[in-house]
Order: C-alpha cells, then structure tokens, then sequence
C-alpha cells in the first residue's frame, strides 16, 4: 500500500467520526507512525508502507475516530514554539493562554522576579515565562502528582530545573509570602456545564483542572484570597478566566484590595486574561 492511499483511507474513517480537520489528522499520524515530518510524508505520496506500519497507523485512527484528542495520541502539545508533553492527567495548552504569557513577558522583561503558577498542569506558563525571564525563578503548584510529574519532565526538557521548582501541594499550603508574581489558569466551567462541553474535553481531559464548581468561581475566588497573603504589595496576579465571567471576578478581586491593570482578549475578543495589582 501507498502512503496517498493510507492516508485517503484514515481521512475518510475520520470524516466519517465527524472529525473536521480529517485529512490534517491522517497526515499528522502517518507522520507520527513513520517518524517524519509532514513535508516528507507529501512529497512522497508513492511510496510503500509496510504492513505493520499501516497496522500501527489504522490504530492511531481508530482512537481519534473516538474522538481523543491528537495531543494525547502525539503525547506532545506546541506552546511558545516548545513541544511539551501531555497525557491525560494534564490539560492540553491552549493557543488563547499564549496570550496571557505574552503579556507578561512584556511586563516583566529585564526584571528579576519570583513568581507561583497555581495549578500547573503541564508547567507551560510557568517554563514558558522562565524562559524568557532569564534571571526570574519560580514554582509551580497543582494537586495532581501526576501532572507535576509531566511539568518536571518538561522542566528537565527545557533546561529550565536550576531555575524552576514543582511541588504536589494544595494552595492552603503555600506559606512563601515574598511573590513578585501569580499566574493562575484555574478550572472555571461550571459543574453543570461539563456536561455540554466538546466530547474531545469531556471524555478525555481531567475533570480536576475543569470543574469550577457549583458558579465556575470556586477555584478562582480560593486563589484571589490566597493572593492577598502572598504577594508582595504591588505584586501582580494573572488570571486565566471563563466566558462571561469578567463582572464577578473583577469585584471579587477589587474588594480583596486588588486594582485591575490589563485585560487580555483572546482570539473571539472575549476577555480571557485579567491582570491586577495588590494594593496597599
């Protein structure tokens, strides 16, 4: 069999499973299955496929026809131009949370800051930043030891371990009170909206880093509270934040003494990032 071949029978599967991007996908596969890059796989439409590597390809198929999605399959998310790696005890990164890493890049650049990621995941925010800070140092926190597994593996990936520390741990105990930074995307969905989300999320990302609670603020009003005893004064607080959710988060934030200083749009024009200072 030829790779045009394989690779028309994998988009068709998928366009069956009501996969939008199929024929991305297929190539995306086949390149993972053969080892190289997706330019090489189209100049080469001709060329013969053993048996077991279309084996091995209709397989990867078969799962994103169940709709999981590529990132967990590739085992690898891109975030600021790096290839992290994701399973699915962690979210995948999101193009929109660049954003908000962007911002405060620019903010930061040429300071030397200590600065706490709550709920890191992957630790892409945070390695992200510390790369480009190159004198800041920081730590991330999530309750997941799995997913601060993942983010030291990053770390060690990116070189980043001399200056990035990740710890299994709640917020409750986080004592450090001499930050010049908190980053935060928190679960901020809704319990009742899990339900509805896109079945590529609901069936295979981690309840844990979506679930908000009864308002989708719990999580969100926790890390607002905590902020106030750990930042420095006129330290900065980032938060990744829900559709809609801009009115209620930014009062809980201005009466816990917190002025609003940037908002971020994301890709929609919704306000996805707000990012405040403590005041005195």
């Amino acid at each position: 069999m030829e790779i045009l071949e394989l690779l028309n029978i994998g988009a068709r599967q998928l366009k069956k499973n009501s996969i939008t991007s199929h024929r991305l996908d297929s190539e995306i596969l086949l390149s993972k299955v053969l080892n190289k890059n997706r330019e090489d796989l189209l100049i080469n439409l001709n060329k013969k496929i053993k048996f077991s590597t279309a084996k091995a390809f209709r397989k990867l198929i078969e799962r994103r026809s169940l709709q999981e999605p590529i990132a967990y399959i590739l085992k690898k998310k891109e975030f600021w131009s790096n290839n992290f790696v994701v399973n699915h005890n962690t979210l995948i990164p999101r193009p929109e949370t660049e954003l908000m890493v962007e911002k405060l890049i620019n903010i930061f650049k040429s300071k030397k800051i200590f600065f706490l990621d709550i709920g890191t995941g992957t630790g892409c925010i945070l390695l992200s930043i510390a790369q480009e800070l190159k004198d800041s140092k920081g730590i991330g926190i999530d309750i997941s030891a799995k997913a601060i597994g993942v983010a030291k593996i990053n770390s060690k990936i990116l070189k980043l371990r001399q200056r990035t520390k990740f710890y299994t741990m709640p917020l409750d105990n986080f004592f450090n009170k001499k930050l010049d930074l908190i980053v935060s995307n928190p679960p901020y969905i809704m319990r009742k909206d899990l339900k509805n989300l896109k079945e590529d999320i609901r069936k295979f990302e981690p309840k844990l880093a979506l679930d908000g609670g009864n308002d989708g603020l719990d999580v969100i009003q926790k890390v607002i509270y905590k902020s106030r005893n750990i930042l420095k004064i006129k330290g900065m607080l980032a938060l990744e934040i829900g559709n809609g959710q801009f009115n209620k988060v930014s009062k809980i934030l201005k009466k816990n003494n917190f002025r609003i200083r940037y908002l971020v749009k994301d890709y929609k024009e919704n306000i996805r990032c707000i990012l405040s200072t403590l005041q005195n």
